[in-house]
């Protein structure tokens, strides 16, 4: 089937034919005309499918009548992420350069007045993250009354990442009149409970098994100690023939580790990961996707979607936690139809990750030697799940081990050249104390004799009556004193007046007495 019979117009024909596309994929030849009918589509498949052009394509048709209001745009597309933001950004550039669609970017760590006058001039395509669409809508930046596409792009990962309470009150803001697209790599049950919510009446579309493998890619897995992994890798890249590869890492601060260390060894390396800033991580980016970089260091934020032109290995330095983004990090390569290669490098107490994935996947990954390494063998496993870190030691398990152990050990016999020390001769038991001569009898108290009253108290004698004083004559009335002058007119006596040498600053009159004295 080619793209003609999908019923798509001239310039979007035109458009993926200079592309270099002939034929849909399977996803593309399911969904495309569901998506051209207006019925809402609940679409799974594997990564590196072509999922992005299966919404793209139709929305460019769909929105080529009409225009955008300023601050309303026509549809809405969400991404879990910002690479994926501007990688749909540049798809609608690439499929859409015949219509003269307005499209706006709204993603994280970009000035908020270049966002602000791209919606002013209104938008067509609005494709933005949950957190910076909520801080437009918040300042009252944006309206989404006007929204007739909504498009939810790598549900599960933004089930992962937090954003699905984001994504619920956005939806609870646009009209019920719409038609929604929802996809997915995986889907676990909490994302199909809320595809039955977001959805209405949609058309399902599954072209593959959820999170497998896609068989274009050859795996491998080297079980090497984890103070080995390093050298471990430089022998793999050296080993094969890469034209571009990434290198996934567990952890943000093990990625700027293994970029320095890469380059150390004369590596063109560069690294990608969520604390780096927006223009930084652009950049880097582009220069992998050009060819100056190859090989990128990164976090699990390039493991969705990053779709890079026929990239050849992919190597996992860590396994990863979840299974899921086993199945996402090795689709970076393989895509398109060509072959691609996955290296994974696990420590010995990696085997429950590890088998959780093969559990996924339904196969088991093949074991590969590499070169000057020591293969090891996976521990035994407990059934509880470990957290890994560079220079996890063992002693925690060691001190398990020998408390554990100590029970069970026979007691230690005496050293042969030690003396024995002879027991001491019991003492000799003590004479039992006489008793006591028995105290005679305390005779009794003698009766006190009853107490004699006390003799009445004699009468005193009345008070003399005094006579009344005499009434003072009056005073004659004094003459009026003189008026004083005002405070203001007396003259002040200063400190200076009354003595001559200098007041210290700052304590104004209230000075110690030794601090007036002259000095010599």
């Amino acid at each position: 089937m080619s793209f003609e019979s999908l019923g798509l117009s001239a310039p979007v024909l035109q458009a993926v034919a200079e592309k270099g596309y002939t034929t849909p994929t399977l996803i593309q030849e399911k969904a495309i005309p569901i998506c051209l009918m207006g019925r809402d589509v609940l679409g799974c498949a594997q990564t590196g499918t072509g999922k992005t052009a299966s919404f793209v394509l139709p929305m460019i048709d769909i929105l080529s009548e009409g225009r955008a209001k300023a601050r309303m745009p026509r549809s809405l597309i969400l991404e879990p992420t910002r690479e994926l933001a501007a990688q749909v950004a540049e798809n609608f550039e690439i499929y859409g350069k015949y219509h003269k669609l307005n499209m706006a970017l709204l993603i994280g760590g970009v000035s908020f007045p270049d966002q602000e006058r791209a919606l002013e001039r209104g938008a067509d395509v609005l494709i933005a993250t949950p957190g910076r669409l909520l801080d437009h809508f918040e300042r009252g930046g944006i309206l989404l009354n006007d929204v007739k596409i909504l498009v939810i792009d790598e549900a599960d990962r933004m089930l992962d990442m937090g954003f699905i309470p984001d994504v619920e009150r956005i939806v609870a803001t646009l009209p019920p009149l719409r038609q929604t697209l929802f996809f997915s790599a995986t889907m676990p049950p909490e994302i199909k409970r809320l595809a039955d919510r977001f959805l209405s009446n949609p058309k399902e579309v599954t072209v593959s098994a959820p999170a497998s493998a896609s068989k274009n890619i050859v795996q491998g897995l080297a079980v090497v100690p984890e103070e080995d992994k390093r050298e471990a890798l430089r022998a793999l890249i050296k080993e094969q023939d890469i034209k571009n590869a990434i290198v996934f890492c567990n952890r943000k601060k093990d990625v700027a580790i293994l970029q320095g260390s890469l380059k150390k060894h004369g590596f063109n390396a560069g690294a990608l990961h969520g604390d780096m800033s927006q223009p930084a991580r652009m950049e880097t980016l582009e220069k992998f996707k050009q060819g100056e970089i190859q090989i990128l260091v990164a976090s699990d934020v390039a493991a969705r979607g990053l779709d890079i032109v026929a990239m050849s290995h992919v190597f996992n330095f860590d396994v990863p936690f979840s299974p899921e983004d086993y199945v996402h990090r090795i689709g970076r390569t393989g895509r398109a139809g060509l072959t691609g290669h996955s290296f994974t490098l696990a420590s010995p107490d990696e085997g429950g990750l590890v088998e959780a994935i093969e559990k996924l996947i339904g196969t088991e990954i093949p074991r590969v030697e590499v070169p000057g390494i020591q293969t090891v063998a996976f521990e035994a496993s407990d059934g509880r799940r470990r957290g890994r870190g560079r220079g996890r030691s063992s002693s925690s398990s060691g001190t398990r081990s020998r408390s554990s152990s100590s029970s069970s050990r026979p007691p230690r016999e005496p050293r042969p050249d030690v003396e024995v020390r002879p027991e001491r001769e019991a003492r000799p038991e003590r004479e039992a104390r006489p008793e006591r001569e028995a105290r005679p009898p305390r005779e009794p108290r003698a009766e006190r004799p009853p107490r004699q009253p006390r003799p009445e108290r004699e009468p005193r004698p009345e008070r003399e009556v005094r006579p009344e004083r005499e009434a003072r004559p009056e005073r004659e009335a004094r003459p009026p004193r003189e008026r004083r002058p005002e405070r203001s007119d007396r003259p002040r006596q200063d400190r200076r007046d009354r003595d001559d040498t200098p007041a210290p600053m700052g304590l104004g009159d209230h000075v110690p007495a030794f601090l007036a004295r002259p000095t010599r």
